[in-house]
């Protein structure tokens, strides 16, 4: 089960789990922008349905992880991908936003872990959980408040459930990725004042010159739910440029 499909890293996630021949439910709020993952999917030869839901919502969660129990007889991986970025500092950060950066960036991630486990449990034989955190949960970045603190909350949230569930045989870590050349990256680059300086900041905090590519991170995920990662739960993987200190 991977959230946020329909673009960026988790769009690219769920096209190669497809090609490793994982059985999807794929989820987006953007019913549009799901279904053509979808067929994307179902071009490869995959086997994938998709789920409408906005990942911040109980009922909504419950929904589309009861889908792929309903659909495959049970749960195994679940990648809570599904994220905004919310820009600015905390001055100047407007409260809706705030909220809706908590809801969407932490409550989804939480909500998709707790029924994640609950079927785990109820299965017996172990699970896997990735989440989305990011390199602003790891350290401070400038103009990212509100950002920085789901993230924060994310990398917590992966390791305190690590401890809590590796006697049942489920594990769980997270991603922090640094910039990443997504469909709302460029956007953001292409808005602001001056977009070609913007690129040229962006470039300049990855020591290695460039921003990453969504099929990189999306290898990252793979490999943390593969059974080549077996002995790795509570782990916080950073693919960065080298912009972490």
């Amino acid at each position: 089960m991977l959230t946020g499909t329909g673009a960026g890293i988790g769009k690219a996630t769920a096209l190669l789990f497809a090609s490793e021949g994982a059985r999807l439910i794929t989820v987006d709020r953007d019913r549009e922008a799901g279904e053509k993952t979808l067929a994307l999917i179902e071009g490869l030869g995959g086997d994938a349905l998709f789920e409408q839901a906005d990942t911040s919502r109980v009922e909504d969660s419950k929904r589309f992880l009861q889908a792929a129990v309903d659909a495959y007889g049970r749960l195994d991986i679940v990648f809570n991908c599904a994220g905004i970025v919310p820009v600015g500092t905390i001055a100047e950060q407007d409260e809706d936003e705030w909220q809706r950066a908590l809801d969407v960036n932490l409550t989804g991630v939480f909500l998709g872990c707790k029924y994640a486990l609950q079927q785990f449990l109820k299965q017996g034989d172990g699970g896997c959980i990735v989440n989305m955190a990011s390199i602003a949960g790891l350290i401070g970045v400038k103009q990212r408040g509100a950002y920085c603190v789901t993230k924060f909350g994310v990398v917590g949230l992966t390791k305190s459930i690590a401890q809590d569930f590796a006697p049942h045989g489920i594990r769980c870590n997270c991603i922090c990725p640094a910039t990443v050349a997504t469909e709302s990256w460029h956007e953001r680059v292409n808005n602001a004042p001056d977009p070609a300086e913007a690129l040229r900041a962006f470039i300049a905090r990855q020591p290695l010159g460039r921003v990453g590519t969504p099929e990189e991170i999306a290898h990252a995920a793979l490999y943390l739910a593969s059974d080549e990662a077996a002995y790795i739960t509570g782990h916080s993987l950073v693919l960065d440029g080298g912009m972490a200190p």
